[in-house]
This record gives structure tokens, C-alpha cells and sequence, in this order.
């Protein structure tokens, strides 16, 4: 198939070349064309409008930064929305807002097109190995026309519901990827105070109860002080906001997530907004 990809970043770039290894033409378009050259240079092509682009796939994945940013590039003139031709999936894999989703479903509906929703989770190392968790939102007749493309960026695909399903199922995700960040944090910074070997506490406690994705993954890096983003701080920031806005929406409350966005946003204040996500153990250094 002719894909578009928009946003060749740490996980874009990964994901977008698994695409072009299975043998679909793949055109890319970023606002640093930079980005992108390493996939210019193992056959992706390199189209300098989001118009240009769209008018030139049949599928169109999008995985940019912020909701704001979304929205600009299927809202503005001359953007996907209003570029894409009858019969065009646009899947957008960015963490964002369920409601935009529901707009660009709503919005690509009028235009003879499909919309899905695919926010991802697994980081730098579930791109790069093609391992992604993917939670889409959408019709079943557009998922399962897509899930031949997911499967080449993911293993744990599931449709959750119509649009906005998938950034609903993210935020869940987030949810709990903050309890276990702080976690990992305060164990490591545990024991450390209490004089013990940290890497035989994090083999020891990640291969029992408090075992988790985090703790195998990312605990690691915390000790070898590689704070290098698989996942930015300024990024997760925002995702912990969105749940935050949306459960406020349902008059609930998560104290526990504010308490850890208090901590991510105190990081941020301390110029890590650019860091990934393990920084976090910084607090306890």
C-alpha cells in the first residue's frame, strides 16, 4: 500500500521503518526533514506538505507530540482532513484527547473517509523491536482492515470501541505506568538509604509481586544513569493531564495520579522535560 506517515521521532521512526521493510511504499513528512533521513535513505519518500502527502496514501498514520498539534495538522487548511482523498484510513497514533478523536472520526466521516484512533504503549524498545502494544478506536470494519498494517508495529493489538476508545484505553495505560514509576523511584532510592546492592534488590523484587514492565525496562536504566527519552517527561506530563481532565469530566477523582504528576511536573521545573521518563528517579538521588 502507498502509507503517509507524519512525525518521525524517537518511536515514529521505528515504526515507519517496520512499515517500509515489509514492502509498502511509505511517505513521510515532518517539520525537521532531518528526521527523517534515515528513512529517505533505506527507500522511504519525502513529501514537504501534509497536502502533498495525503494526497498521495491511501493510509495515513499520525504520531506527533501534543493534542494541539494534532489538531492542526487534520484541522488546518490544506491538512490531512481536507487533503485526504474518498477512501483514506487516517489512523492516528498519538496519545490525545478521546474527544478530538471523536471530531476526526466525525470529520472523516463527511469526507468519505475512516478514522481510527491507535494510541500505543512499549516505549523506544517496543517500536524499535515491533512489539508495541496498540489500543485502537474506531469501527471493526476499519480495524480489521488495518490490523495487517498494526501487526507490523505491534503483538497486542485490541479494538476497545468506537472513536475515542483507544486515547480512553491510553489513559488507563498511563494510569497505571505512573503508579509503577514512582514505585520503581522510591524502591531504588529505598535501598540505596538502607546501604543495599540496588541491582540485587531490582533482581531480586522485579521477579515477584512488585515485578512489572517498568521495573525490567526502565529501573535498569535508572541505575546506569541513562536518562536518555524512550519516552520524554514532557510528553507523559501531558498524558497525565488529559486523565486528569477527563475524569474530572466524570465529577471522579485520581489522587494517585496527581500526586505523581505533582513529582513529574517538580522534574520538569528542574529542566528534565527533555529527559525520558526514568528521571524520575533523580527525585530520590
Amino acid at each position: 500500500m502507498q502509507l503517509g506517515f507524519v512525525g518521525i521521532g524517537v518511536m515514529g521512526k521505528s515504526m515507519a521503518k517496520h512499515l517500509l521493510e515489509a514492502g509498502h511504499e511509505v511517505n513521510v513528512y515532518t517539520r525537521t526533514k532531518e528526521k527523517a533521513d534515515e528513512l529517505l535513505t533505506i527507500g522511504a519518500h519525502w513529501k514537504s506538505t501534509l497536502k502533498e502527502l495525503a494526497e498521495s496514501s491511501e493510509v495515513i498514520i499520525t504520531m506527533i507530540g501534543y493534542p494541539k498539534d494534532v489538531e492542526d495538522v487534520y484541522f488546518k487548511e490544506n491538512g490531512l482532513l481536507q487533503s485526504a482523498k474518498s477512501g483514506t484510513t487516517l489512523i492516528d497514533m498519538t496519545t490525545s484527547k478521546p474527544s478530538l478523536a471523536e471530531r476526526i472520526a466525525k470529520a472523516s466521516e463527511e469526507r468519505g473517509c475512516s478514522a481510527l484512533d491507535a494510541p500505543v504503549s512499549g516505549g523506544d524498545v517496543g517500536a524499535k523491536n515491533g512489539t508495541l502494544t496498540i489500543m485502537v478506536g474506531g469501527s471493526e470494519q476499519a480495524f480489521q482492515q488495518m490490523l495487517p498494517v498494526f501487526e507490523l508495529m505491534g503483538t497486542n493489538i485490541q479494538l476497545h470501541g468506537p472513536a475515542g476508545s483507544g486515547q480512553h484505553a491510553k489513559m488507563c495505560n498511563q494510569i497505571a505506568v505512573a503508579a509503577s514509576m514512582i514505585g520503581a523511584g522510591e524502591a531504588l532510592g529505598y535501598a540505596k538509604q538502607a546501604g543495599l546492592d540496588q541491582q540485587k534488590v531490582l533482581d531480586t523484587i522485579s521477579k515477584g509481586a512488585g515485578g512489572s514492565w517498568t521495573l525490567n525496562n526502565l529501573a535498569p536504566r535508572m541505575l546506569n544513569g541513562d536518562f536518555e527519552p524512550g519516552f520524554y517527561v514532557k510528553h507523559f506530563i501531558k498524558d497525565m493531564d488529559i486523565a486528569l481532565e477527563e475524569v474530572e469530566a466524570m465529577d471522579k477523582n485520581l489522587p494517585g495520579l496527581a500526586l505523581v504528576k505533582s513529582l513529574y511536573d517538580e522534574l520538569a521545573e528542574k529542566g528534565e522535560t527533555d529527559s525520558g521518563t526514568q528521571s524520575i528517579y533523580k527525585l530520590w538521588q
